[in-house]
């Protein structure tokens, strides 16, 4: 299956294009916010490791960043975080 994902080169980025004044061949896509909880795939994850696993994990983070470019064929992700890592790194507990 080839996807725009899949063909997708820093080159034809629509997102990039954009960002560097140029006119995009269309409109990139990206969510406004993480979509993780929509995806089964991330309810799935979520049945095995807690949100603060998900967070400090960079595996995890990278792999839940990406579950809605996968499904959904975006052009840009939000990366996964949250506000409490900022707590966490100052040495607080949630």
């Amino acid at each position: 299956m080839n996807t725009r994902s899949e063909a997708r080169t820093e080159r034809s980025s629509p997102i990039l294009d954009v960002l560097r004044g140029r006119r995009p061949e269309r409109l990139p896509i990206w969510f406004m916010r993480q979509a993780g909880r929509l995806l089964p795939e991330y309810r799935k994850l979520r049945e095995k490791k807690s949100f603060l696993e998900l967070m400090r994990d960079p595996a995890l983070a990278a792999e839940v960043t990406l579950m809605p470019m996968k499904r959904f064929d975006v052009d840009a992700a939000i990366l996964f975080t949250d506000l409490l890592t900022q707590i966490l790194a100052s040495g607080n507990e949630v």
